[in-house]
């Protein structure tokens, strides 16, 4: 699917597309071209928008291109469709930054607009650049629709409860209708973090994880990934907070294919590794004899 392209154009992108056509299957690429395929006759854009658009949304065909006199009028057409994210461009500079920000998977062309020449060049940087993640990820999720009555799965340790933690389960919660957490049991936390973890036992994160109004269940599992509970439960979309990829996530957690991974940004400032640091700085200073108000 990475390598397959849907084309689609009115009777003034016509020649553009043919062009990219030809210029894309021998790049390597698999097109399937909608048409039209004659000039001279006037067909309107809005149908062959919404042709490929509902591709792109039932998800057969990751990736789009639609052609018009300007562009316009297709990206107006093709973003009215959910899971379409029409990006309209005209110069090298927007190309790779409407897939690293956005994830745009339909482009836009204007045939009055931009030679063969420079589509090429857009065409190559479009297909080549990789969505950035990070804190775009979740600036996209704030705009796209979900699965009703999906299922939503996150983990971690959640020893130290801190404002990460809090957006983090809020991030999660926002991709569906079931938030699931899954923690890991005091025996496993000693091994990953050491003989002084976890500071607050698995009963206690538990109930705290329990009285947020973004959690749905608590999961305590025992064992170092949640690969085996990812199973069991079968969520829609498993979100991890962490500076990985979703492909390294999915790579190192062994999750399957069907299920969507998405990764929340760390939050800066806070951790449980930072938050333990100050406390053991301040019993320093105390016993140091530092003089230190405490309420």
């Amino acid at each position: 699917m990475d390598k397959t392209i849907v084309l689609a154009a009115d009777h003034n992108g016509v020649e553009l597309k043919k062009h990219l056509h030809s210029y894309l299957n021998k790049q390597g690429y698999h097109c399937i071209d909608l048409g039209p395929y004659d000039n001279l006759k006037s067909v309107d854009y809005t149908d062959y928008a919404g042709q490929l658009s509902q591709i792109i949304h039932n998800g057969d065909v990751l990736r789009g291109i639609l052609i018009c006199g300007t562009g316009v009028g297709m990206s107006i057409a093709a973003n009215r469709f959910k899971n379409v994210r029409a990006a309209l461009v005209h110069n090298i500079e927007t190309a790779p930054r409407c897939r690293e920000h956005n994830n745009s998977n339909v482009l836009c062309l204007g045939s009055w607009i931009t030679t063969f020449a420079s589509s090429e060049q857009i065409v190559d940087l479009w297909l080549t650049t990789d969505f950035g993640e990070g804190r775009h990820v979740k600036r996209i999720e704030k705009i796209s629709d979900h699965k009703p009555n999906s299922v939503v799965f996150t983990n971690g340790v959640f020893d130290i409860f801190h404002t990460g933690h809090v957006q983090l389960l809020q991030f999660a919660k926002s991709l569906g209708d079931k938030l699931i957490v899954g923690i890991n049991s005091d025996r496993t936390v000693s091994e990953l973090k050491g003989p002084d973890r976890p500071v607050n036992n698995e009963t206690d994160r538990k109930k705290i994880l329990e009285s947020m109004q973004e959690v749905d269940e608590v999961i305590i599992f025992d064992k170092h990934l949640p690969t085996d509970l990812i199973n069991s439960v079968r969520p829609d979309v498993v979100v991890k907070g962490g500076e990985w990829s979703a492909e390294e996530v999915r790579k190192r957690d062994n999750i399957e294919k069907d299920i969507d991974v998405k990764i929340f940004p760390l939050v800066s400032d806070y951790s449980t590794t930072k938050v333990l640091s100050k406390i053991k700085e301040m019993k320093t200073t105390i016993k140091e004899g530092t003089d230190i108000e405490l309420y």
